[in-house]
């Protein structure tokens, strides 16, 4: 007589389910850490006004609930979704119809010289955030499976970048130009890992370079912002004022930093220190040594998607992974090259430390898209 297998409960054991990176994870943990010290820094003074230093903070977390909850969902869903023709259809045309509701007069929000923002049921977001992943989740899909045609240029390169410079125009039309460049500028390097021959992106990046100097040489208050950075003391009573606050604030800051809410030019001397410029607190407060954290953790960040991206089995994974990577990573670093002086003055966030809610909602989600990723590179 042979001897039966005991059954546990009488249930059968089900395989269990690859788990997600935790070292992206544990890294988005500590750069949301920072950014909510950075914001409450940069913001306390005036919510006191309102009667809660952590005002600021309080929305922002409401922020980072709703992305967790977006962040949750993304990472359980299988990234093949990403690549179903319907919702890739679906995500750029809502994409664009958002696009073009916010150059409506009277339907997009008009504030400080650009028409950037929607407002719906009291909450207010830019429909250009919701564009760029729109445009990674279409170049992904799409170059999963025309790989071949990009030895060809006309044939291969340009019909797949019709789409974001479409977006491109549209956004420009906002101004908008720092977003704007941002997509072309993950597009191509989307391209550039799908294996695409380095002579015609670089002739892309020229031709692109060429209609953004163009964009902004045409109108003198561009232009002025556009030069403005060689030497911003020069132009203290205009377009060199913002940046020169951030110089004085990052300098002033030293090697540690003056501490914790201790920084000066949040008072009223350095514009938009809650959104744009808020590195420039990190700079102040906590001096070179907190400037170096932040860079370290956007760089470990970058590493870790790129790790996943290419641990991935299938192409369209790792393309979707190295793009939501690189989306996020290339907006960091243009931000951190304006505040610092060595790009000319854009209005991009920092990821993950600017404040808007729906902004780090929509980053969250588009990193549990990274983390689902990485759950079939674990397999």
């Amino acid at each position: 007589m042979t001897r039966q297998q005991p059954v546990t409960a009488g249930r059968c054991l089900k395989p269990r389910r690859a788990g997600v990176d935790r070292t992206l994870l544990l890294i988005l943990s500590l750069l949301m850490m920072c950014g909510l010290l950075a914001l409450f820094s940069a913001t306390y003074y005036k919510a006191v006004d309102e009667g809660d230093a952590l005002l600021e903070v309080k929305r922002q977390l409401v922020g980072i609930g709703l992305g967790a909850v977006l962040m949750l969902i993304t990472s359980r869903i299988p990234h093949g979704f990403w690549a179903d023709a319907r919702v890739v259809v679906a995500g750029l045309a809502a994409s664009m119809i958002l696009l073009v509701l916010v150059l409506i007069p009277g339907v997009g929000v008009y504030l400080n010289g650009s028409r950037r923002w929607l407002s719906i049921a009291g909450m207010s977001f830019q429909p250009s955030e919701v564009a760029k992943i729109a445009s990674v989740i279409y170049l992904a899909a799409t170059l999963s499976y025309r790989l071949e045609r990009l030895e060809k240029l006309w044939r291969g390169v340009v019909p797949l970048l019709i789409v974001p410079a479409v977006m491109f125009l549209l956004i420009l039309e906002q101004p908008n130009l720092s977003t704007a460049g941002s997509i072309m500028i993950v597009a191509v390097l989307m391209m550039l890992l799908a294996g695409a021959r380095w002579r015609h992106l670089c002739l892309m990046g020229v031709a692109g370079l060429c209609v953004g100097t163009v964009y902004a040489w045409i109108e003198p208050y561009r232009r002025e912002r556009l030069l403005s950075f060689r030497d911003p003391f020069a132009q203290m009573s205009d377009e060199g004022y913002q940046l020169a606050q951030s110089l004085i604030a990052i300098g002033s800051g030293g090697l540690f930093g003056r501490g914790l809410g201790q920084g000066r030019q949040k008072f009223s001397y350095l514009p938009y220190p809650e959104s744009d410029f808020i590195f420039a607190i990190v700079g102040e407060d906590f001096g070179l040594l907190g400037c170096v954290v932040v860079i370290a953790l956007f760089l470990a960040f970058a590493f870790a998607g790129m790790r996943i991206a290419v641990s991935c089995p299938d192409r369209h994974g790792c393309l979707l992974a190295a793009g939501l990577t690189a989306m996020i990573a290339v907006q960091a670093f243009i931000n951190i090259g304006v505040v610092v002086g060595v790009l000319p003055t854009t209005g991009l966030p920092l990821p993950f430390f600017s404040a808007g809610g729906t902004s780090i909602s929509l980053l969250m989600a588009a990193t549990g898209i990274i983390l689902s990723v990485s759950r079939t590179a674990r397999k």
